[in-house]
Formats: structure tokens, sequence, C-alpha cells
């Protein structure tokens, strides 16, 4: 077998899965994302401006939630 026909499906793999969209993040990952602090993520959960999800003890915030508060941020910058 040559190289180009393992490294085929992998790449394709890969773009594949870089086009779905997560339903939930962690706290965690929507820090990174939104560049806010985890006490102002905590504080848009609690007056409901992110919808959040307890499963265990993970604390998991709706993606969709997350990108309509930064669309609405940006609609208000214009």
């Amino acid at each position: 077998m040559d190289a180009s026909a393992t490294t085929g499906p992998e790449v394709i793999e890969r773009a594949w899965e870089q086009k779905i969209e997560p339903l939930t993040v962690r706290i965690s990952t929507a820090v990174r994302i939104t560049g806010l602090s985890r006490s102002r993520i905590y504080e848009l959960i609690q007056s409901g401006d992110l919808d959040a999800v307890k499963v265990g003890r993970a604390t998991l915030i709706q993606y969709g939630s997350l990108k309509a508060l930064t669309a609405a941020s940006r609609e208000a910058q214009d």
C-alpha cells in the first residue's frame, strides 16, 4: 500500500469532523472561544443569557446560545 492511500481517508474524516458544530461545550471551552472570564460565563448563565445544563458535575453550555450571544454583541456594535 502506498502512503497516499492511508492518509486520504484520514484527511477526509478530519475535514468532515470540522464541519460539525458541537451541541454543547464545557465552561473551559466557552472561556477559550469567547475570551470571557469563567465568572462572566457563570453570570451570563445565571441571568439567562446563556443556556446551560448540568450533566453530573459538568456544566454544559448550549453552543447555539454562545453563537447567539456573540451575534447579538456584533449587532449591538454596528
